[in-house]
C-alpha cells in the first residue's frame, strides 16, 4: 500500500463540506482539519502510483471548494509500534 499526505487549501467557509466530500472518496483513509499552511490534510492510500492520478487529480482536486493541493508521497512509515518492534529485535542503529 502506498500512502500520500495531501495538504488541501479550500474555501474557508466550506471546510466542513469539503472535508466530508473528500472523506467519501474510497481511497481516502482520513481527513483532518488543521492549523498552519493548509486547511485540511488527507491521507490517501492506493496500491499503485498510477492510482494517485485517478484519486487526487481526477477526484479530490475536483471537489467543489478545493482551491489547491500539495501532495507528499510517503517513502517509509515509522510508528511507535514499528520502532518498538525494531528495538526489541536488536535493530538499533550503529
Amino acid at each position: 500500500m502506498i500512502t500520500a499526505i495531501v495538504m488541501i487549501d479550500c474555501e474557508v467557509h466550506r471546510i466542513p463540506e469539503v472535508a466530508e466530500a473528500i472523506a467519501d472518496i474510497p481511497q481516502v483513509s482520513e481527513v483532518y482539519s488543521v492549523t498552519g499552511d493548509a486547511d485540511l490534510i488527507a491521507l490517501v492510500r492506493v496500491r499503485t502510483h498510477d492510482e494517485f492520478a485517478d484519486v487526487i487529480a481526477d477526484r479530490l482536486n475536483k471537489v467543489d471548494g478545493v482551491v489547491r493541493t500539495s501532495t507528499h508521497i510517503a517513502f517509509r512509515t515509522y510508528s511507535a509500534h514499528d520502532l518498538e518492534a525494531a528495538f526489541s529485535l536488536g535493530l538499533e542503529g550503529g
